[in-house]
């Protein structure tokens, strides 16, 4: 499954929001977004799944032009899910589990059938099963995200957009989001595309990165060959990740270590190489 994006341009009246973008998402992929405030990530992301019609240019979902006239926009809302910043604050039902069905019931399903994807999901999301029949109210913020989270994945889509899904939360909270989005990627092959301002969870997590700037897509390449672009990144308003600025500023100091590398274990396993085999000591001496 792929989604393409082949020249598309969307506008707010004279605002030009997006800029003749060309992109292809595959299927398995996943993707971080990255931008400033209002570079247009947001408008981006909803003309994944038909929210918002490009103003120009073509979307194709599996090689149907979804941006044409007779399209029936149910197939691609059937594929592509969006989650917003803050989805807890659309929780409303008594309980977890009556929350998390809600999603399912214009579903050709049984109530039993419409229970069981419930369950599923809010296991695969963590939560005690002890809480699928308290109020989702009763919860932490972190276990209220995965609950709201937990509604999208019981449609069983095959695409998760989330615009900044740990906003808010703390370490913990957002340490289990996004080792939920990366199992779900990997264990379950879904395809998931990541709005995040957090450039170290960028490159923990994402495969691929899109950097957009004042509607253009700037970059779009794996984490370690976009961040090597200190400069223009920096002029777009956004940090490098730690890892890299600890690495670049040893090289700067004259260590013998890889500069590029944008992870944090990958940046352990550097310098502790580095100090073992007396690279860095040898240079430093």
């Amino acid at each position: 499954m792929s989604i393409r994006l082949e020249n598309v341009s969307y506008s707010y009246g004279k605002n030009q929001a997006i800029k003749n973008v060309n992109v292809d998402i595959k299927y398995g992929e996943f993707i971080a977004i990255i931008g400033h405030i209002g570079s247009g990530k947001s408008t981006f992301i909803q003309m994944l799944n038909g929210l918002k019609i490009p103003t120009k240019g073509s979307i194709y979902l599996d090689g149907e032009k979804v941006t044409k006239k007779d399209y029936q926009r149910g197939k691609l809302i059937n594929k592509v899910s969006i989650v917003f910043q803050y989805p807890e604050q659309q929780l409303f039902e008594k309980t977890v589990i009556k929350d998390v069905c809600y999603g399912l019931i214009n579903r050709d399903l049984s109530d039993e059938e419409r229970l069981k994807k419930a369950e599923a999901a809010l296991e695969t999301v963590k939560i005690d099963k002890g809480n699928f029949y308290s109020s989702p109210f009763e919860l932490s913020g972190g276990q209220k995200r995965r609950v709201a989270i937990a509604g999208v994945l019981a449609m069983d889509l095959d695409v998760i957009v989330l615009d900044e899904p740990t906003a808010g939360l703390d370490p913990i909270g957002k340490n289990d989001i996004l080792g939920i989005l990366k199992d779900l990627n990997q264990k379950h092959n879904k395809t998931i595309v990541l709005v995040s301002h957090d450039m170290n969870d960028v490159c923990e997590y994402a495969d691929r990165v899109i950097a957009i700037n004042k509607g253009e897509i700037v970059f779009d390449d794996i984490p370690r060959e976009v961040f090597k672009n200190k400069k223009e990144l920096e002029s777009m308003g956004i940090i490098l990740p730690e890892a890299n600025i600890l690495l670049r500023n040893l090289k700067d100091k004259g260590f013998s270590v890889d500069a590029s590398l944008v992870g944090i274990d990958e940046t352990v396993d550097e310098i502790y190489d580095c100090l073992i085999t007396r690279r860095c000591l040898n240079e430093k001496s």
